[in-house]
C-alpha cells in the first residue's frame, strides 16, 4: 500500500493524522517492521491499531498487557482436560510413546493471540498493548517474534509465521522498556493534540455539535490537561464524550455552571473536581495559556512554582486575577480559531 493509498483509507475512516504518522505507518507496514507507540495514556495509541485494521480490511488480534503476563496466556496452552480424556481412553494401547507423541500435536493446543496472529492465514494486525505494564522477562520472550516472526514451543519446535502480522506496541512509559525490543521496532511518540487538531478530531467524531461549544469543550480540555494539580488528565476519549453530553443536553456555552454539571464525562477522580471548581472559577479564559498555572493561594504576584501573576481587580475571596474582567464569569472569545473548510 502507498502512502496515498493509505492515507485514503485513513480519511476514510475518519481518523486525524499528520504526515509524520502516516508516513511511520505507511513504511512499517511495508517493510513488516513492529511499531511501538508511546504517550501518555489516553493519547489515541491504541485507536491507531483499530484504525489500521479497518484501513487494511484486517482482523485485530488484541493482546493486553498486566503484571504477571506469561506465555501461557500470550502464546499457547495445552488442552489439560482433554489431554486427560485422551489418556483415559487409550489406557489399552500397547504404543505409549505414540499416545504421548500426540497429546502434545496441534488438536490439544489452545492458540492464544501471538500464535493466533502467526498461524492466520490471511495477515491480521496484532496489537500488544501497554507493554510497560508487563514484566521484563515477558519482553524478552517477545523478542524472538518481533524479529523473526516465529515463536519456539519446547513440544512442538519453531512455529513460522503463514502470514506476516502488522504489529503495533503500546507503552505509557510505566517504565523504561529494553533497548532490545526498540531496536527491532519503528518508533514513535504521541502527544496530547493541541487545540486545532483536537477541533478537527471533534467534528470528525461528533460531527452534530456546535461549532462554538466544540471550541470551547478543547480550549477547556486544553488547559485541565496543562494544569499540574489534574491528577488524572482528560484522554481524547473523555473529551469526544464531554462534547457528546453537551450536545445531548442542549448547551452551546459553558459557563461555569455547565462545566461543574457536566464534569464527570471528562474527569474521573474527586479530587480533580475540586481543582476544576478552582480552575473554572471565572469561566475559560480568552488565552487556553493563561490556564496552564494549577498553583493555589498566589501572594503578591508570585506562586511557588515560580509564576508571575498580574492583578487587576479583587472578589470576596481576596484573589486577585489577571483577566482584566470582574469576578464572574467569562465569555470565550471563539473568533481566533478558524473554521473547518
Amino acid at each position: 500500500m502507498t502512502l496515498d493509498e493509505l492515507k485514503i483509507k485513513l480519511d476514510e475512516a475518519n481518523y486525524i493524522y499528520d504526515d509524520t504518522l502516516a508516513t511511520i505507518l505507511c513504511v512499517a507496514l511495508q517493510l513488516g517492521r513492529p511499531l511501538l507507540i508511546e504517550g501518555a495514556a489516553g493519547v489515541g495509541k491504541t485507536e491507531i491499531a483499530k484504525v489500521m485494521a479497518a484501513a487494511l480490511g484486517r482482523d485485530l488480534v488484541r493482546l493486553q498487557c498486566y503484571e504477571g503476563l506469561d506465555e501461557s496466556k500470550a502464546l499457547y496452552e495445552w488442552n489439560y482436560q482433554k489431554q486427560l480424556l485422551a489418556i483415559q481412553v487409550g489406557k489399552g494401547e500397547t504404543d505409549k510413546d505414540a499416545l504421548t507423541k500426540s497429546l502434545f500435536s496441534d488438536e490439544y493446543m489452545l492458540a492464544r493471540p501471538l500464535l493466533q496472529s502467526i498461524r492466520s492465514e490471511k495477515p491480521v494486525v496484532l496489537l500488544i498493548d501497554e507493554i510497560d505494564k508487563a514484566d521484563e522477562e515477558f519482553e524478552a520472550f517477545l523478542l524472538e517474534l518481533l524479529s523473526e516472526m516465529q515463536v519456539s514451543i519446547p513440544e512442538v519446535g519453531t512455529i513460522k509465521a503463514s502470514s506476516v502480522p502488522f504489529v503495533v506496541l503500546t507503552s505509557n512509559r510505566a517504565r523504561p522498556l529494553s533497548e532490545a525490543l526498540r531496536r527491532r521496532c519503528a518508533y514513535i511518540y504521541i502527544t496530547y493534540p493541541d487545540i486545532e487538531k483536537e477541533l478537527r478530531i471533534l467534528r470528525a467524531k461528533v460531527p452534530h455539535v456546535d461549532e462554538q461549544l466544540a471550541v470551547q469543550v478543547a480550549m477547556a480540555v486544553k488547559r485541565l490537561r496543562n494544569c499540574e494539580a489534574i491528577l488524572k488528565k482528560p484522554s481524547i476519549a473523555e473529551s469526544l464524550d464531554w462534547a457528546a453530553a453537551l450536545e445531548a443536553l442542549s448547551i452551546r456555552e459553558l459557563t461555569p455552571e455547565e462545566i461543574r454539571k457536566t464534569m464527570g464525562f471528562v474527569l474521573k477522580n474527586s479530587e480533580d473536581f475540586d481543582t476544576a471548581d478552582e480552575l473554572f472559577s471565572d469561566g475559560l479564559l480568552e488565552d487556553p495559556e493563561e490556564g496552564e498555572c494549577s498553583c493555589a493561594g498566589h501572594e503578591d504576584g508570585k506562586c511557588p512554582h515560580g509564576h508571575e501573576h498580574h492583578h487587576a481587580h479583587d472578589h470576596e475571596h481576596g484573589h486577585t486575577h489577571g483577566h482584566g474582567q470582574n469576578a464572574g464569569y467569562t465569555p470565550l472569545n471563539v473568533s481566533r480559531v478558524a473554521p473547518m473548510d
